[in-house]
């Protein structure tokens, strides 16, 4: 039995290792990305040229139970001038959710389709459990989330 468990586990680490990919979890609901987003920073600029807005210097985004701060945030209009496209976040970036928290060099969130993706030395915290790797594309229609580029995983296993 000890030995089939530890070749189980083995087996589990070389996986894990191996695996360019892991599948991951993030926030504990679903997140309704039709709610209002919310924006406060030090500073505002708008260039009606390219139809984009940029939030500087303590830039915190609110968009029901989802936070997301940087240094910078680019906003990019759709068609309609009031429609937001997406959000591009860079400076030192960190997405919550819940419980969980996400850091990157920066990040683009799509707001039609509700996904972030988080790019540059990705930091993901989840309680005890911590996960790097190069690139964290997060749905947050369905709390799902995918870790790319070398993942490593720090993980607490559950008690008793």
């Amino acid at each position: 039995m000890a030995f089939r468990l530890g070749f189980l586990v083995l087996t589990l680490t070389l996986a894990a290792s191996a695996e360019a990919q892991q599948k991951i979890a993030f926030g504990e609901l679903d997140q309704d990305t039709t709610l209002p987003v919310q924006v406060s920073a030090d500073q505002f600029a708008v260039n009606n040229a390219d139809g984009t807005a940029v939030f500087s210097g303590n830039v915190i985004v609110v968009q029901g139970e989802m936070k997301l701060a940087a240094g910078e945030v680019k906003v990019t209009y759709g068609t309609e001038q009031n429609e937001i496209d997406s959000l591009i976040a860079s400076g030192g970036v960190t997405v919550t959710n819940l419980g969980d928290a996400a850091e990157a060099q920066e990040a683009v969130y799509t707001i039609d389709s509700g996904v972030i993706v988080l790019s540059g030395d990705v930091l993901l915290t989840q309680g005890p459990s911590a996960m790097a790797g190069q690139k964290l594309t997060i749905n947050l229609r369905d709390g799902t989330g995918l870790m790319e580029g070398r993942v490593t995983t720090t993980f607490q296993p559950g008690g008793d």
